[in-house]
């Protein structure tokens, strides 16, 4: 993944990062590699993202918002912040932890679902 694609690391260079604590994990904590399904799941979001942002961007629409089963709230994904993850999900089977929206408008963020929707119905009223 270019780096250019991912905000800059705030801790570059900085001898005391905390993110070297990651470096010591044990090997059993390592993500499994991707299965070929889940790869072609991740290109066809890929895909249905490139659709969605061409189909919703010009409307306001400023990215997906998605519900964390992990922690149970809303988390709020920009474009190219949610294609930058996914691809580097695809090139390096995991994504790196990113800073979350700062003051999102919920107003400005729709869900998958809600995507697939109004693509259907455009392309079929087309």
């Amino acid at each position: 993944m270019p780096q250019d694609a991912l905000p800059p690391d705030p801790f570059a260079g900085d001898p005391h990062d905390p993110a070297r604590a990651l470096d010591s994990l044990p090997a059993e904590d390592e993500p499994e590699p991707l299965t070929a399904e889940e790869r072609d799941e991740i290109v066809e979001d890929l895909s249905d993202l490139a659709v969605y942002q061409a189909l919703l961007e010009n409307r306001g629409i400023r990215g997906l918002v998605v519900d964390c089963a992990d922690c149970g709230e809303q988390h709020f994904h920009e474009w190219n912040l949610l294609r930058a993850s996914l691809q580097q999900l695809l090139d390096e089977g995991h994504m790196r932890r990113h800073e979350p929206a700062f003051d999102p408008d919920p107003t400005h963020y729709v869900t998958w679902e809600y995507c697939r929707g109004y693509a259907d119905a455009v392309f079929s009223s087309g």
